[in-house]
């Protein structure tokens, strides 16, 4: 992988992580309400999408340096990866959180003075095991959609 490629996705990665966090704080402290009124409506998704932005990031932020330090960043297939998963894992930490809270996992957040800190922390970690948590998915669906079709089958056949 050539030099200003690796620096680029390194700078990208680094804007990501910490921006983020600026994009939290402002959130925090009600500067993005101010100056847009309809985040108010949507304020809690955004904590979400954030919360998976600092984990996908830091993920691969870890990942790219650890593949740089021991030379193995070749292979120029995989550079997509360290700028699309922690995108895809900014939407996945919203979707995890909304699956979580629709009772489906059978999982509950206990409230803490009228602050999402479980599903915050949850959508920080969906971000940083983006991989993993599809995965965990792909088997859910599987296995959610096998069932309704065995069913299905059994009842024409009976027809």
């Amino acid at each position: 992988m050539k030099r200003w490629l690796k620096a680029i996705i390194l700078t990208y990665l680094c804007l990501l992580f910490f921006g983020s966090f600026l994009a939290v704080g402002l959130l925090w402290t009600g500067v993005f309400e101010k100056a847009l009124p309809f985040i108010s409506q949507i304020k809690i998704f955004l904590y979400y999408f954030f919360a998976g932005a600092i984990g996908g990031s830091l993920r691969h932020l870890y990942m790219f340096c650890s593949h740089y330090m021991e030379g193995e960043l070749l292979d120029y297939r995989k550079w997509i990866m360290y700028i699309f998963y922690p995108i895809f894992a900014t939407g996945t930490a919203v979707v995890a959180v909304t699956l979580i809270q629709s009772g489906l996992f059978l999982i509950e957040f206990t409230e803490y003075k009228d602050t999402p800190y479980a599903p915050i922390s949850i959508a920080f970690f969906v971000g940083f095991g983006f991989n993993r948590f599809v995965n965990q998915l792909n088997v859910i669906s599987k296995n959610l959609f096998q069932a309704n079709n065995k069913k299905m089958n059994s009842s024409e056949i009976n027809k």
